[in-house]
């Protein structure tokens, strides 16, 4: 049998439903299908609202561009060769890592200073908008390292 009389032998193909027309007569305007809003990065701060009614602060990095590109650097060397030596990409993640956790921990414990200086100070007391100020950063740096 050929393919042109098994074709014949077939189910005629559905006719797509005719288009809506409006009441004069002309066919109605299609609708672009709806664009999902674009999504806020997954380390982005939550926006104000009644639960959090203080804007967010602008994040400042914790390491300089230059370590964190050399970190990554080292971590990508690392993933790289895996495949021919396995065991040697494993020891430079892991040292890779350590000097990352040890830079943010001195970051952190600087930040933390440099806050607490704000407020703290040589026998004067804080202005409420000082303390306002700094308890703001240390929720803003908790809540940074507790979504890791």
């Amino acid at each position: 049998m050929t393919y042109d009389e098994e074709r014949a032998r077939q189910a005629p193909a559905r006719k797509p439903p005719p288009a809506r027309r409006d009441p004069r007569g002309a066919p109605a305007p299609r609708t672009a299908p709806r664009e999902a809003p674009p999504r806020p990065p997954a380390d982005a701060p939550p926006p104000a609202s009644p639960t959090n009614p203080v804007a967010p602060v602008v994040h400042v990095a914790l390491l300089a561009q230059t370590d964190r590109d050399r970190l990554t650097l080292h971590l990508q060397h690392a993933l790289g060769a895996f495949v021919q030596s396995p065991q040697q990409a494993v020891q430079e993640a892991d040292i890779t890592l350590a000097e990352a956790t040890t830079r943010v921990t001195a970051a952190l414990v600087e930040r933390r200073r440099a806050i607490g200086a704000t407020h703290r100070g040589h026998g004067v007391e804080a202005e409420t908008e000082d303390l306002r100020l700094a308890l703001r950063e240390y929720r803003e740096i908790t809540l940074r390292l507790l979504r890791m």
